[in-house]
């Protein structure tokens, strides 16, 4: 494997820590973190005139001479595949792409390969200058295999670690359009009587609740109200469907990003998502509510109808605010059609 040398003199007034110091002042073509700096730092591979520190913490004065010593990123263990990419973006250190239903986005044990990461690492190829040392592309979040939609991926170290920390903080903007059983209204009064429902201002749902894994079953997410993790979710009702309304198109958006989250909230609400095979299920709808062709389509919709339609963030180099909104797919599209249609 080869190595590169990235030589820089310390500017004046620098932070009092050498690890910051570097991270001020080290050229941004370097396309390295702070974090991968400390990295360096421990591993001996940062010389200040011409000695070696390894204390992330020394102090370093201004017109120090750096030299840090990097080794170029390795190849990821994981193979590149020749799969069609919907791309939305993308720059030198960034993709944005809208992932199609039935893509799992990075591999595990039960899906080894045909995820989105093989596929960026053959369609981005030596353009992706490494996150954390190996040239992998950096997954900063996710979305379900049955979910469809945006996600923005970082090519570069630098974009990994600008962009974690805005999904850490929440700042991210992430709207979804999704099909629910039923109408998420706030006159209806059994909402009310649920732990962790309320309404806010417009006829906006907001769920709050703690959410962990389920006890018994370890592919599910469980709704609680002690332990677990934090998750708050808002929806508001797009258009509702059937006489009477039995089936709601609606935007939800997340204020945090939990495993499921929008599905075991709104099915914790009683509105579980239309072919959800672990949270909606299959529900008898009423009689004559929706023509037959409708009432099909619903009974026959094959994942859960959930799509990210828009992503919205600070792009982690440049620091533009950057806004992407994908259209609903085709199947999501098929189904509201289908649920428009009039009664005969």
């Amino acid at each position: 494997m080869g190595t590169r040398l990235i030589e820089f003199t310390i500017a004046a007034a620098p932070p009092p820590r050498l690890d910051k110091a570097l991270s001020r002042d080290v050229p941004a073509e370097a396309a390295l973190s702070r974090t991968r700096l400390a990295r360096l730092i421990a591993e001996g591979a940062v010389q200040v005139d011409g000695a070696v520190l390894t204390d992330a913490k020394a102090r370093v004065a201004a017109g120090a001479g750096i030299t840090i010593t990097v080794e170029e990123a390795e190849d990821s263990h994981i193979g590149p595949e020749d799969i069609p990419l919907d791309i939305v973006f993308e720059d030198a250190d960034l993709i944005v792409v809208n992932k199609p239903a039935g893509m799992v986005v990075h591999p595990a044990p039960g899906s080894p390969s045909g995820t989105l990461v093989n596929a960026l690492l053959h369609h981005c190829g030596d353009d992706l200058s490494g996150v954390g040392g190996v040239k992998r592309p950096g997954i900063v979040h996710r979305i379900d295999k049955e979910t469809s939609g945006l996600l923005v991926v970082a090519k570069s170290d630098a974009a990994h670690q600008g962009l974690a920390p805005q999904f850490e903080a929440h700042s991210v903007e992430r709207y979804y359009r999704a099909l629910c059983y039923g109408v998420p209204d706030a006159n209806d009064p059994r909402l009310r009587g649920i732990k962790g429902v309320s309404f806010e201002p417009g006829n906006v749902l907001r769920l709050t609740t703690q959410l962990a894994r389920h006890k018994t079953d370890r592919q599910k997410q469980a709704v609680l109200f002690h332990g677990g993790r934090h998750a708050v979710t808002r929806a508001r009702i797009v258009e509702p469907f059937g006489t009477p309304a039995v089936v709601a198109l609606i935007e939800c958006w997340l204020e945090t990003g939990r495993t499921h989250q929008i599905r075991v909230h709104m099915a914790h609400a009683g509105h579980g998502l239309i072919g959800d095979p672990v949270y909606g299920g299959k529900r008898k709808l009423a009689q004559k509510a929706l023509s037959a062709q409708a009432a099909e389509a619903v009974h026959a919709f094959p994942r859960q109808a959930l799509h990210a339609a828009i992503l919205g963030f600070e792009h982690p180099v440049t620091g533009e605010h950057l806004r992407f909104e994908a259209p609903i797919p085709d199947d999501m599209a098929n189904l509201i059609a289908a649920l428009r249609a009039p009664l005969t």
